[in-house]
């Protein structure tokens, strides 16, 4: 969640960028940047970005693995092969020899 002490106005970012840097790579926390009062930006330390997007893929990850149980266990899946084939006819794909 955000903080508000992490709430700054964009002004304020670019006049101090060096603290505003150093706070965000030391905390790994998220900065919300306002432009007249209102929430325009959200500035976070690269570091701190890549573990939010590995979290993110392994999430998404999760709930596609998740996704395939419940059709497994609702019947909705048909052999490798008759899917392959399937995508061989729809796309005219021939036959490896």
């Amino acid at each position: 969640m955000i903080n508000l002490a992490d709430i700054h106005s964009l002004s304020d970012f670019q006049r101090n960028t060096k603290d505003h840097v150093s706070r965000l790579k030391e905390t790994g926390k998220p900065s919300v940047l306002t432009v007249n009062g209102k929430a325009e930006l959200v500035v976070l330390a690269a570091g701190a970005f890549q573990e939010l997007a590995a979290k993110v893929e392994r999430a998404e990850a999760i709930e596609g693995i998740r996704r395939g149980l419940a059709d497994a266990d609702a019947g909705r899946v048909r052999p490798v092969r008759e899917a392959v084939e399937a995508i061989r006819k729809k796309r005219r794909i021939p036959r490896a020899s």
